[in-house]
């Protein structure tokens, strides 16, 4: 009888600080590993980073063909931004000119491949 007693105050006494500490680790792991934790927090942080630089380079690209555009509106037309993007356009060159034309680089994993020395007898 006397070791139930003895018992039953020692599971009084542990209980309290067992509930606290079950309590403490469930809100720490959550506090960092939880969908809004430390974790996450630096997982989004990242992503914004990467959005900044793409958002950069987007607006560099931006002002470049704005520049572009207004070189080719009429009230301010660059010939030489004119003449280059007819030459593109429709495939011309001038007489006096040499053109160089380079193999196009096969797609990688296109099938047919070069034979190497090793497959030449």
């Amino acid at each position: 009888m006397a070791i139930r007693i003895d018992l039953r105050r020692y599971l009084r006494q542990i209980a309290v600080p067992l509930i606290g500490a079950s309590l403490l680790g469930y809100f720490g792991y959550h506090a960092i590993q939880g969908d809004r934790g430390l974790m996450a927090w630096l997982t989004l942080k990242q992503q914004l980073r990467q959005a900044d630089a793409q958002l950069a380079s987007l607006q560099a690209e931006q002002v470049a063909l704005a520049n572009r555009v207004q070189r080719m509106s009429p009230s301010t037309l660059d010939a030489d931004l004119l003449d280059e993007q007819m030459r593109l356009m429709l495939n011309y060159a001038r007489d006096d000119e040499v053109i160089i034309m380079l193999p196009t680089p096969a797609a990688p994993g296109a099938g047919a491949s070069a034979p190497s020395n090793s497959d030449v007898n």
